[in-house]
Formats: structure tokens, C-alpha cells, sequence
């Protein structure tokens, strides 16, 4: 027999834990001393315990709990539920990670909102440009670094095997009702494989553009700057930004070179 000390440290749970169970006859101890109520359990417990334990994990209230052990919910399928779950809290650990990313990039763009990023900043127009590209759309902007790079990877993976050369990566940003369109591909002017789409960059008659070298973790301050710009020279945005990657083949990004182009009309 095991102490109800044992037990609850085998499974993890606290002795409350252990007698809220016993007291729900979720999970009833194999012995319970008449004179000091001192209870204990027997090792074929342990089964039970760890998947009470496990289902509780995944979100099921006790009364769901009994319901399925009753009916004798397999390891296998609580496997499976796990796996789910595990899925889940990764994915829900990503996104977070991502928020917590762009909360440390806004308060960075705040706290310099009186030392704006100084760069040289251009009005021109944008010709008509065809993309082998492909497209996703994000619900939030924390999202993005993990979508856009991916995008990218899956094109060039369609784009070699097929022997088409790639010319130089473009990414287009659209918010929508829906969230935010990125479509993300390489300058392409014949037949675009199977597996990416043809995406049409239509010419804009005037953007506001600026260059942002080095690393996309402080591109946000570039985009604050040609975003000022935009409202200091009396300027609307008038369609989805690009972003042109005119050098873009180091790893750490350090020598990279990113034409931040926004096309506007008089406001």
C-alpha cells in the first residue's frame, strides 16, 4: 500500500487534490483507517490517477472525467488528446513569445519617438512588377516574422527544382477586415510553376520610400520614420506597402539592405 504521501507525490497533486477526488469518488483510496481516517492507496491506483491527471491537463471537469473513465477511455486516446494539447501550448507559447517581441519593439519605438530614426527619405513612383509568390493572411502583426520568412522559403523551394531563376525578393503588406495579407515572392516575368501564384504589384504613381539597413528587428523604427514623413509632407496612404529586399543573403541580417516603399496621394 502507498501514504497518501506517496501516492500524491508519485502523481504530482497535493493531498487537498487527493481528497477532493476521494470526496467525488473520482478516485477512491483502497483503504481508509476507521480510527484516524487515515487514507492509503494500492500501486494499481496509479493508473487511474495518472489519467485523471492527464485528462484534468487537457481541460475536463470532474463529472466529464468519471463519465469517461467509466466508459473506459483508452491510454491511447488520452494520448492522442495529449498530443493535441501539446500542439496547442506550443502554438500558444509561439504566439506569445511573438507578442511579447512586439511589445518590447513598441515601447522601443516610443521611447524613441523624440530620437526618430534619421533616413534618407524619397518621393518617386513604383513600376507595375510580377511576383511568383505565394500569399497567407495574420489576424495580428506578432505574427508576421513567423509567416513572411516561410513564405519566401516555400517559393524559392518551388522555384529552383523548376529551374527558374528568382529575381529579387518582394514582400506586400494589406490590412484588411480579415487581418493582414502578406504576399511574399521573388520579381518573376514568364510562367510561374504550379504550387505559387502570380502576384500583380500594380505601378503606383508616387511613394514615400526610405532604405533600412541591417537587421528586420529594428525595422519598425525605419517605417515609424517613413510613416512621419508621410504626414509631416501632407501625404494619405494609398495602398499596401512593399517591402523591397535589395540585399538579403547574410543570416544575421546585418548587411541587409530593405526598400520600405508606401504608396500615398495627397491627403
Amino acid at each position: 500500500m502507498l501514504s497518501i504521501g506517496a501516492f500524491a507525490q508519485i502523481g504530482q497533486v497535493t493531498h487537498r487534490m487527493l481528497r477532493h477526488w476521494d470526496t467525488a469518488g473520482l478516485l477512491v483510496p483502497a483503504h481508509v483507517d476507521e480510527f484516524s481516517g487515515y487514507r492509503s492507496y494500492d500501486p494499481s491506483q496509479l493508473e487511474r490517477l495518472h489519467r485523471i491527471v492527464a485528462l484534468r491537463s487537457l481541460g475536463f471537469g470532474l463529472d466529464d472525467i468519471s463519465a469517461m473513465l467509466a466508459s473506459g477511455v483508452g491510454s491511447g486516446r488520452i494520448a492522442d488528446l495529449l498530443r493535441l494539447r501539446r500542439a496547442e501550448v506550443a502554438e500558444e507559447a509561439r504566439v506569445a513569445a511573438a507578442r511579447l517581441i512586439d511589445v518590447e519593439r513598441r515601447l522601443h519605438l516610443i521611447e524613441k519617438e523624440n530620437a526618430m530614426s534619421q533616413i534618407e527619405i524619397i518621393e518617386k513612383p513604383l513600376p507595375a512588377i510580377r511576383l511568383a509568390a505565394r500569399s497567407a493572411v495574420v489576424a495580428e502583426q506578432p505574427e508576421v516574422p513567423g509567416v513572411v520568412g516561410p513564405l519566401f522559403d516555400s517559393v524559392a523551394a518551388i522555384l529552383v527544382p523548376a529551374g527558374v531563376p528568382g529575381g529579387v525578393p518582394v514582400a506586400e503588406y494589406d490590412m484588411g477586415e480579415d487581418g493582414l495579407r502578406i504576399t511574399a515572392g521573388f520579381a518573376h516575368s514568364g510562367p510561374v510553376p504550379d504550387g505559387a501564384e502570380a502576384a500583380d504589384l500594380p505601378a503606383v504613381p508616387a511613394a514615400v520610400c526610405g532604405v533600412h539597413l541591417g537587421s528586420m528587428e529594428h525595422i519598425g523604427e525605419s517605417w515609424q520614420a517613413v510613416h512621419a514623413e508621410i504626414i509631416a509632407r501632407g501625404f494619405t496612404l494609398s495602398g499596401p506597402c512593399r517591402e523591397v529586399y535589395l540585399r538579403s543573403e547574410s543570416k544575421d541580417q546585418a548587411d541587409w539592405v530593405t526598400e520600405l516603399q508606401q504608396p500615398v496621394a495627397r491627403a
